[in-house]
């Protein structure tokens, strides 16, 4: 079973997929207020899962004047850090086109008036996973853990995953064919070991742990936030009761999520395939029906 489900929300994928005894789910927070950008995250999960520095056509290359040198997440980069340089929240009311005062120049002064925006981002778990659904190997699979998987030796490489993903993630290698993302480094949860993106980072931006738990210190810190004057900040992807039944990966972000390169509103694609079935049959059944109707009407 692929641990899908459109009837509610639904947390015990694990159970849902056929294990009967399992441990609670687990999932990342990233807590994108206090990122700052190292890469770290980056360096450990390709370290430690091989993951290639590049592929035939792409790899670290800076893009345009921005630090952000893997662009997305994809195949050889199953961690982005995202960088997002934008006037300061303070400074947004001056109806300044870049960081200039009206009538200045830049001083050194302006220059400094911006903020970075810095996520670091990975496969979202999803709770209702389309690539789950439309894999038609199985090369795809819910784990103990409620984290979603690729077997290489099994992937036959058609790509329905790809277009399956809301969150446009998973991606077929250049080269090799096959689909390839984060796998929450499920080797390493397996013996009991965090992550090795969460274990690298610094700032603790990215928290491993068990997801009820998780989803608990996230809101309690968007409360701090709050009370601190930053209400911008707000969770993203923990909602059980989102287009994805919510993501095992979720995050407090300090923007709307289109700044950050999210989708607002993501919905897995194959949400209404259950609906879409029934409607066939009915059209179906109709069809046959006229089709009978219109052959005994000749006979007669």
């Amino acid at each position: 079973m692929s641990g899908n489900s459109f009837y509610g929300p639904l947390d015990d994928v694990a159970g849902e997929a056929g294990y009967g005894e399992h441990p609670p789910r687990m999932g990342f927070f990233t807590d994108t207020s206090v990122c700052i950008g190292c890469k770290a995250c980056e360096v450990a999960c390709k370290e430690w899962n091989n993951v290639p520095v590049s592929g035939e056509g792409d790899g670290y290359n800076l893009l345009g004047m921005s630090f952000d040198n893997t662009g997305e997440l994809g195949a050889n980069s199953w961690r982005h850090v995202a960088f997002i340089e934008q006037p300061s929240p303070q400074r947004v009311d001056l109806g300044m086109p870049g960081f200039e005062r009206p009538g200045d120049t830049m001083s050194a002064e302006t220059r400094q008036d911006f903020r970075w925006l810095m996520s670091s981002d990975v496969c979202k778990h999803c709770t209702h996973a389309g690539c789950l659904d439309v894999c038609p190997t199985g090369a795809l699979f819910r784990t103990e853990f409620g984290t979603v998987v690729v077997q290489q030796d099994i992937c036959n490489g058609c790509g329905y995953c790809v277009s399956g993903c809301p969150y446009g993630v998973i991606e077929r290698r250049e080269g090799d064919g096959r689909a390839w993302k984060c796998t929450l480094c499920y080797d390493r949860l397996r013996d009991g070991l965090e992550p090795a993106c969460a274990k690298a980072c610094p700032t603790d931006s990215i928290q491993f742990g068990v997801l009820d738990e998780l989803r608990e210190r996230a809101a309690l810190r968007v409360n701090e936030l709050h009370e601190r004057g930053i209400t911008e900040a707000r969770l993203y992807g923990e909602d059980p009761n989102d287009g994805v039944g919510g993501d095992g990966a979720f995050f407090l972000l300090l923007d709307e999520p289109e700044v950050y390169g999210l989708p607002p509103d993501p919905v897995v694609p194959t949400r209404d395939i259950g609906a879409m079935w029934r409607y066939a049959g009915m059209a179906a059944s109709a069809l046959v029906g006229i089709a009978v109707s219109a052959f005994v009407g000749k006979r007669s």
